[in-house]
């Protein structure tokens, strides 16, 4: 899956200039004939379609959480609304819940719980392509062990997981191949890098 790439934006002044135009000759920018019922007005399309990825222990405790907008600012927040998803969703055989005014999918290992949160308008056929990438890709990290115990000893490899999988919100890709591939590759690169200074020092 490739990088999206940003949505093409009008030059500055361009809109203003049309509507401008528009009201010189007594009509609308719309165009002749053109009218747009209110409330039917197409959402701009939005790349940022995940608002947080965490994996919470089988009390409800976060391990490991990334979140990628400001709808729980602090840490606080961030850690009540873990614990009210986890106690909705730790004794259900579900995979999709709805919280909040959010769209949260979720998988349980062993003694893991790991999550994925979008919009109430998010499409959850993505999200859970978010989560089973996730999930396959930790599997190859913790060496088909994935458990508290095993997650903690490698933290480095799941957040470079996590960010590999979703930057800033957007989706990067949800192939566990390719996945495991770049996270290999900055390791990699790591490495070189700390024998490089080891030998300058």
């Amino acid at each position: 899956m490739q990088r999206p790439e940003a949505w093409p934006r009008p030059h500055p002044g361009e809109g203003a200039a049309a509507e401008k135009e528009a009201a010189a000759r007594g009509g609308t920018a719309q165009g002749a004939g053109a009218t747009e019922p209110p409330g039917l007005r197409l959402q701009e399309p939005s790349l940022y379609t995940v608002k947080a990825v965490f994996i919470l222990d089988n009390d409800g405790h976060r391990l490991l959480a990334k979140y990628y907008d400001d709808t729980f600012p602090s840490i606080k927040e961030q850690k009540a609304f873990e614990k009210n998803v986890f106690n909705k969703t730790n004794r259900t055989n579900s995979e999709i819940a709805f919280f909040g005014g959010m769209t949260i999918v979720y998988k349980s290992s062993i003694d893991l719980f790991l999550y994925v949160v979008g919009s109430s308008q998010e499409n959850e056929v993505m999200l859970m392509s978010v989560l089973t990438c996730l999930f396959d890709s930790l599997n190859h990290v913790l060496r088909r062990n994935i458990e508290k115990r095993s997650l903690v000893e490698n933290m480095d490899g799941a957040f470079l997981v996590v960010d590999e999988i979703v930057d800033g919100g957007v989706i990067l890709e949800n192939d566990p191949q390719q996945v495991i591939q770049k996270v290999n590759f900055r390791v990699l690169q790591s490495a070189k890098e700390q024998i490089k200074w080891s030998l300058l020092k």
